[in-house]
């Protein structure tokens, strides 16, 4: 077993308090474990003020009040669906130790609040104040976090194209799957590896939020020495770390573990009525008043039934109540935290994990020992699989959840282990696949996962490396390639005009790769865009522009552009079902593309077009201080950038952090996020990772104290 010197196990460690490298990121030391969540409390506060507060707002049901009517469907939403209510039951419910130990970062918050600590030009601008925070306020930026991150506003999707196209038509829009993924997660075993010790690597992919949604950091006290990516509002360090003997790293597992019910309400003198699986039951009623900044307060009545609060509809017709494990079990895994960060080996690791609930990760875990495992946390309910298709009847048996849930899969890693949101991965390893239809209804497309696979088994002399691994994070092979390439040898050139025959070329000839400085990709883009909305305006998909009935919350889940971008493979191979002639849409799209290029002049390459869109809640133009950055990359890419054909060729969601864990040597490992450390754009460190981000590049993970500067008090 290998030992990380810089690990304070024998020595008094370092002078407690912050240390930062030449990034800024922070190296907390403290002298217990409390000390020191209570210290990376106070550090969040300092170094990313606004974003936890704006999260905070955002958990409450506060937004609009702090910045207007904008906000005011969101807040709807987290009033309608509880989540500070059961923020504060998964609080109530932790155990003495955790409790103690997430209270300890809360007073950590609001010590820097009372030290004068949380000031930022952001409040400034927007006229607004942090306030002190509840201690339950961390579950509940965790859980809000997550809400939107599963399954249930796909079922909002299926049931429109059901209602307007009728339920076979479902399937059509299948990607396999119809969500914003594109989570990558690698380990090579030490059989494989230079060092003879595992390597594990990966990129988690999210809205690429300013500030970044991961914070960098590194927590240590005589009990442990970890460094990680952090959630900035939330304890510990719950998705990406290593502790100088154990390593860990999770993608979205892709499980379906929240039902949509349809729920049959009355009210009369006695209150509020659902109709059960036992004929009308008592429900809940509560009105809820939304501040606006600047407008007049909303009122609205927030209804709670035996199955979950409902978060669409109402009285009149179209109640859809929503049921999670977090609400039900009065959970939600932060009893995992601490352990996690106690963990010396890969079992201990799994068996942290094993108090987790939501949202339910696909997890690879190493250890300096050599040992690797694959598997799944967190709670997935036994039920009906209707439940994962659509929503169900409230009143009908054979949809109701029985109390239990599913056995998830674990297995030992013996060469390596790739895991990508896809179906496989689902089953983490264990059985090829065939299990995942237990865990859940739609997985990513296993192009990333392939691809992966596919660089990893490429002979490296000498085993595997960390620039190795770094490599395969800027990989631009785009994996559905195959299947445009196919439809265009279909088309025949003959009978098209010179112009569209030329980009068909064009694009055939193109090497596949969505590189920033490629015309091909450029061309390839362009046309694809094209197709997309013409599948979009054909009379068999028109019926699904028609209103949904739904909240404009949802918006991004029932946009028809970009449902269609999303399942276009799919709707290429089976698009004759609905009596599209892909064909003729394709050589169509040549023809457009044509058209705008100019007769087959190549146009602007892919980066021009493909250019980084952070998303922010900055008040005024504070975002302008990150500059415009070409992306190479692009859905269907291991280094998955995302466009949306047809809506957006720019990036709002991508790899919001990039890591290599070398197990033989910690200082070895690698890390890098799009935008920077600090939270605040007054700070030298707000973007200055992004030049090395866009170009694929990582830095190092520094271990040695020495090598740190000690901050202020």
């Amino acid at each position: 077993m290998t030992t990380d010197p810089s690990a304070p196990s024998t020595a008094a460690g370092p002078q407690a308090g912050v240390h930062r490298d030449d990034w800024g990121i922070p190296h907390l030391w403290a002298e217990s474990a409390d000390e020191l969540v209570r210290l990376q409390g106070f550090n969040a506060a300092c170094d990313r003020s606004w974003q936890i507060e704006l999260e905070r707002w955002r958990m409450e049901g506060r937004l609009a009040e702090m910045l207007g009517e904008d906000h005011v469907e969101w807040d709807r939403f987290s009033r309608q669906s509880r989540l500070e209510d059961t923020a504060r039951r998964c609080y109530d419910n932790l155990d003495d130790d955790t409790r103690r130990w997430c209270g300890a970062y809360v007073d950590g918050i609001n010590d820097a609040l009372a030290a004068g600590l949380r000031g930022g030009v952001e409040f400034e601008r927007s006229a607004t104040a942090p306030a002190p925070w509840q201690p339950w306020t961390p579950l509940g930026v965790f859980l809000t976090a997550h809400i939107l991150f599963s399954t249930f506003p796909n079922k909002l999707f299926r049931a429109h194209v059901a209602r307007r196209l009728g339920p076979a038509a479902v399937d059509l829009f299948s990607i396999e799957a119809p969500v914003y993924s594109g989570s990558n997660a690698w380990a090579v075993h030490g059989s494989g590896t230079a060092s003879g010790l595992p390597l594990l690597a990966g990129d988690p992919h999210r809205l690429l939020e300013l500030p970044g949604v991961y914070q960098q950091v590194r927590l240590a006290c005589p009990e442990f020495d970890a460094v990680g990516l952090a959630f900035p509002g939330v304890p510990g360090l719950p998705h990406f770390a290593y502790t100088g003997q154990a390593a860990w790293a999770i993608t979205n597992a892709m499980a379906d573990y929240q039902d949509l019910f349809e729920e049959e309400l009355r009210i009369d003198d006695q209150g509020l009525w659902a109709r059960g699986i036992q004929g009308w039951e008592p429900a809940h009623a509560r009105e809820e008043i939304l501040l606006v900044r600047g407008g007049e307060p909303v009122r609205l009545m927030a209804f709670e039934t035996a199955r979950g609060p409902v978060v669409a509809g109402g009285l009149d017709a179209g109640a859809l109540s929503l049921r999670f494990p977090a609400r039900v079990e009065g959970r939600l895994g932060f009893e995992a935290l601490l352990p996690l960060l106690r963990s010396r080996s890969a079992a201990e690791v799994e068996h942290a994990m094993g108090r987790w609930v939501e949202p339910v990760n696909s997890v690879l875990a190493a250890d300096a020992d050599g040992d690797v495992r694959h598997f799944l946390a967190g709670l997935v309910p036994k039920r009906c699989p209707g439940n994962r298709r659509l929503p169900v009847p409230a009143s009908s048996v054979h949809h109701e959840w029985d109390g239990t849930y599913i056995d998830l899969p674990s297995t030992l890693v013996a060469d390596l282990a790739v895991s990508a949101n896809d179906r496989a991965a689902a089953c983490a390893g264990s059985d090829g696949g065939t299990g995942a239809d237990a865990v859940g209804l739609e997985f990513a497309p296993a192009h990333r996962a392939r691809r992966i696979r596919e660089l990893l088994e490429e002979p490296a002399a000498g085993g595997h490396t960390v620039a190795d691994m770094a490599a395969i994070h800027s990989d631009t092979l785009l994996g559905p390639l195959p299947v445009f390439h196919a439809l265009l040898r279909e088309l025949d050139p003959e009978a098209m005009d010179p112009g569209a025959a030329t980009v068909r070329d064009v694009i055939l000839g193109w090497n596949g790769r969505m590189d920033a400085d490629s015309s091909g990709a450029g061309q390839f883009a362009a046309w694809r865009s094209a197709l997309v909305l013409r599948l979009v305006r054909h009379r068999a998909l028109r019926p699904l522009t028609r209103k949904t009935g739904f909240a404009p919350l949802f918006g991004p889940w029932l946009d028809v552009a970009s449902r269609v971008g999303f399942a276009l493979e799919t709707l290429l191979e089976r698009g004759a079902e609905l009596g599209i002639d892909v064909e003729v849409e394709a050589a169509a799209a040549l023809a457009e593309v044509a058209e705008t290029s100019g007769n087959g002049v190549l146009p602007q390459p892919w980066g021009g077009r493909h250019m980084l869109l952070p998303v922010h809640l900055l008040p005024g133009r504070l975002a302008d201080v990150v500059p415009p950055v070409q992306l190479s990359g692009d859905t269907g890419c291991v280094l998955s950038t995302e466009s949306t054909p047809g809506v957006q060729d720019g990036s709002f969601r991508g790899p919001v952090a990039r890591y290599v864990w070398d197990l033989a040597d910690r200082s070895n490992s690698r890390w890098i996020v799009p935008f920077g450390a600090a939270g605040s754009p007054d700070s030298p460190h707000f973007s200055d990772q992004l030049p090395l981000w866009a170009a694929g590049h990582l830095v190092p993970v520094v271990t040695d104290w020495a090598q740190l500067t000690k901050e202020t008090p």
